[in-house]
């Protein structure tokens, strides 16, 4: 613009500036994106746009940076080479030349790449695989076959970047920190942006074939030709799957946001215990059927209308669909009702996932379900899988609070108004233990006498605590009374026999008996006629 150019000299120079504009324009771009070590930005891996390592951002914004620089400094020569008198023939030797010193960089790029631990052998293999496809884009190109070439080139770059854009977005928008200063953004946004990107970069990758192909979209519009009906219905069948893809992905961020997945299922109340909230349940129990139904019901819609778009009547299919259905409804009866129960279960609200149930012979925790069964986790690690159908009346002991109810056996002679003190005041001090308190609802205490036993009194106690407190409760409950009527001199009966009628040969009484073969036979047939007594009482 200072100086008066010849007309000649100022297109070179412009195409040329224009190329290394470019060139600039792309390596900003690359160092924005992957930001080099040499940029000698603090937490660099924090800050950029892509999961990758220092060593693979160092290689990648320095190899692309010059392929990109050499293929604007030959697209810019192949502009200016016609006005300098170069004609077809020439122009195609040389543009075989650029191709290959392109074809060298590329695999120089792609065999210097940065080696990761997790790569392993996929590192030479993806480096092969690489190089072949460079390789066959390269003698696509200069034996002419320009269509194979851009199909070839979409075919591996739009996979890629999808791949890349979905990183990418998963990456920057990934959940913030107070620490980062990074605020969370929804899950419905980012299957959005990611949803969205996926469409444009699809959508422009058919946009540049069609114009490659020479194909007139106005033209395919009105024609009525086999191909142009054929074109015009898949072009509708990728529009359609786009579509389908695009709500399928906002349904399940939708979903996957009511469950919390990003944040653990226990919730921390005003008493710190782990706890699961009901509402939080709930939704994890219905929220995993009703997305397998809204996904059942997005691919058959989006299939009959693929089939509709490509000129297939669906009507017969619908009412086929229709009669078939009703046939393997008579003829799946066991099937309909495990389904039909499960929704009743469900609206019921009989059980939710991580509840302890138990039904006629089967009892566990609720893992997952599915539409016609119930998959039920045993105490002991067995998983039952158990249909709708057949689980009958639930006992559900996973709900607000649980009473358990126990015998403690003492001696005859026992102060029972001292024994009910002892077990009054145990209870109350593990009602303040720590590692008890918050599950507690009703401490241990007595309830009263609940019979005279064999071989002593028999008390009831009883505890009410919150669902799966009271095991390790009644556990150190036990120790306690047990140290405590030790101390108190309070005996505990056991099962014992007492012989009568037996003299020692001197006529003491009271000295000490010689236990004799004779004695522990009649000990022995003492014990096996009081088991014979009770097996015949209990018939």
């Amino acid at each position: 613009m200072l100086f008066d150019w010849p007309m000649l000299i100022r297109e070179i120079v412009l195409t040329f500036l224009m190329a290394a504009v470019v060139t600039w324009g792309v390596r900003t771009y690359l160092i924005a994106l992957l930001v080099p070590s040499f940029m000698q930005v603090e937490n660099a891996v924090e800050v950029r746009a892509l999961p990758v390592t220092n060593e693979t951002a160092d290689h990648w914004s320095y190899w692309l940076t010059r392929i990109v620089g050499v293929f604007a400094f030959f697209a810019a020569a192949f502009i200016l080479l016609p006005g300098l008198g170069i004609d077809r023939d020439g122009m195609m030797v040389l543009s075989v030349g650029a191709d290959f010193v392109l074809l060298v960089l590329l695999l120089l790029a792609v065999w210097r790449r940065p080696r990761t631990r997790r790569d392993g052998h996929g590192h030479t293999a993806a480096t092969w695989l690489l190089t072949a496809y460079f390789v066959a884009l390269f003698l696509e190109r200069i034996v002419g076959l320009y269509t194979w070439f851009w199909f070839t080139l979409a075919a591996f770059v739009l996979p890629f970047a999808i791949v890349l854009t979905q990183r990418g977005v998963n990456f920057v928008l990934r959940p913030g920190s107070e620490d980062a200063g990074r605020p969370t953004i929804p899950a419905v946004t980012i299957a959005v942006i990611d949803r969205g990107i996926r469409m444009i970069l699809i959508l422009a990758a058919a946009y540049l074939l069609a114009r490659v192909w020479g194909l007139d979209m106005q033209a395919m519009r009105d024609g009525d030709t086999t191909t142009t009906l054929i074109l015009r219905g898949l072009i509708n069948v990728i529009v359609i799957a786009l579509a389908a893809d695009f709500g399928w992905s906002i349904i399940k961020a939708l979903i996957e946001r009511k469950l919390g997945i990003e944040t653990p299922h226990a919730v921390i109340g005003e008493e710190d215990i782990p706890t699961l909230d009901p509402q939080q349940a709930r939704l994890r129990t219905l929220l995993p059927i009703i997305q397998n139904i809204l996904l059942a019901v997005i691919v058959v819609m989006a299939v009959l209308m693929m089939l509709a778009s490509i000129g297939i009547q669906i009507g017969p299919l619908i009412a086929g669909a229709g009669v078939v259905g009703v046939a393997v409804g008579f003829g799946a009866q066991t099937i309909v009702k495990d389904v039909i129960s499960g929704v009743f279960y469900l609206l019921d609200d009989a059980f939710r996932v991580g509840e302890y149930i138990s039904s006629g012979s089967y009892r566990g925790t609720v893992e997952s379900f599915s539409l016609r069964s119930v998959k039920l986790r045993h105490h002991r690690g067995p998983l039952f899988t158990i249909p709708f159908g057949e689980l009958g009346a639930v006992q559900n002991q996973s709900r607000d609070w649980v009473t358990d109810k126990f015998n403690i056996t003492v001696g005859y002679d026992t102060d029972i108004d001292f024994a009910r003190k002892l077990i009054k005041r145990i209870g109350l001090e593990l009602a303040e233990d720590p590692e008890f308190k918050h599950w507690v609802i009703e401490p241990i205490k007595m309830q009263g006498v609940q019979e005279f036993g064999e071989y002593g009194i028999v008390l009831r106690v009883k505890v009410t605590t919150r669902p799966g407190g009271a095991f390790a409760m009644k556990g150190r409950f036990f120790l306690r009374l047990r140290q405590a009527f030790k101390e108190q001199g309070i005996e505990l009966p056991f099962p014992t026999v007492h012989v009568e009628g037996l003299q020692n040969p001197h006529g003491a009484e009271n000295a000490p008996v010689e236990i004799t073969p004779e004695l522990k036979m009649a000990v022995a047939q003492s014990h096996t006629n009081r088991r014979r007594k009770k097996a015949s009482t209990t018939e």
